[in-house]
Order: structure tokens, then C-alpha cells, then sequence
């Protein structure tokens, strides 16, 4: 994927989605709309999925530069014991994190979540500006996402945001 169609999906869907989110009420902004997958007894809405995704994008970011720096790119999770941390136990550890995030934010005007997350995509930009072809076509290995290259995965930002909202929009919880 080269640096032209990355650009134009991260800018088309970050528009969608935050023109989406605008028209809402407040009160259909902030509804429980998904069961959080850390804390059953927490719900997520539209604007806790909105900020999740950029998260997501800040921990990509910071992947990249340790790949383009010579490092493995993706974090390996560990045990006290240094034994790899099983998928389950992975996927533990991220729902806390993500649930910590969204704490950290929820109630917050939408005007604030997009300040945040325009100075995230802002420096996802900043990193699209100055890597080559070559690099954005790197792979990571291990990466799940996308087609595991630099590129691929920083496209599927808007994919992600797009997929959140999809879930908000049908979530059990929608009545």
C-alpha cells in the first residue's frame, strides 16, 4: 500500500467517523451501548469505542518505530518465569489496558476525544511522512493485522475505528 492510498483512508474514514459522532446527542454519544470486555459491570459507547481506537493507534506508532529501529516491533508478553504469556492471558492484559484507557477518558466532550486523537493521527502522519516505500512495506512479524506490513497496518487504523463503531452501532445493549 503506498503512501497516497494510506493517507486517503486515514483521512477519509477519520472524517466519517468524527461527522458521525458530531450529529449525535449527547445522550446517544455517552449510551451504553457494549458490555466492556474487562469489567462486565462497566459499558462502553460510541465515544468510549471512538477513544479506544486511538489507543490502539498511539501502541501501533510506538510498534513501528521499535520495527524501524531494528527491533522486533511487536511487545512479547512474558510470565515472572519468562515464559510466553498464553493467548488468553494477552488478551487479559489488553482489556485491562483498553478498560484503563476508556476510564481514564470517559465523560469527556467529544470535542476533547478528538483533541486527542488529531494529535495521535497527527503523529501516525508525521511517521507516514517520512518512511519510504520500502519500509512501509516492511513486515512485522508476528503482526495480526492487516497484511503485517508498516503500511497495511497503519491503514487498517481506519478500518479499526470504522469496526468500533460498527460495534457501538449494533451493540447488545443499543435498546
Amino acid at each position: 500500500m503506498n503512501r497516497i492510498e494510506i493517507e486517503a483512508r486515514l483521512s477519509g474514514d477519520r472524517a466519517w467517523l468524527i461527522e458521525k459522532l458530531a450529529a449525535m446527542s449527547q445522550d446517544e454519544l455517552f449510551a451504553p451501548r457494549t458490555r466492556s470486555e474487562h469489567d462486565p459491570d462497566k459499558t462502553w459507547s460510541y465515544a468510549d469505542h471512538f477513544v479506544h481506537t486511538t489507543l490502539i493507534e498511539r501502541n501501533w506508532n510506538d510498534m513501528f518505530r521499535r520495527r524501524l529501529a531494528g527491533g522486533q516491533g511487536m511487545a512479547r508478553r512474558q510470565n515472572a518465569d519468562g515464559s510466553p504469556q498464553t493467548q488468553e492471558q494477552i488478551m487479559a492484559w489488553l482489556h485491562g489496558w483498553t478498560e484503563g484507557w476508556a476510564s481514564e477518558h470517559r465523560g469527556k466532550p467529544l470535542d476533547e476525544l478528538v483533541r486527542i486523537g488529531a494529535e495521535t493521527r497527527a503523529d501516525t502522519l508525521r511517521l507516514l511522512s517520512e518512511l519510504s516505500q520500502e519500509q512501509l512495506d516492511s513486515k512485522i512479524p508476528g503482526a495480526p493485522w492487516a497484511d503485517g506490513t508498516v503500511g497495511g497496518i497503519m491503514a487498517a487504523n481506519a478500518d479499526h475505528a470504522r469496526m468500533h463503531y460498527g460495534y457501538a452501532k449494533e451493540g447488545p445493549l443499543s435498546g
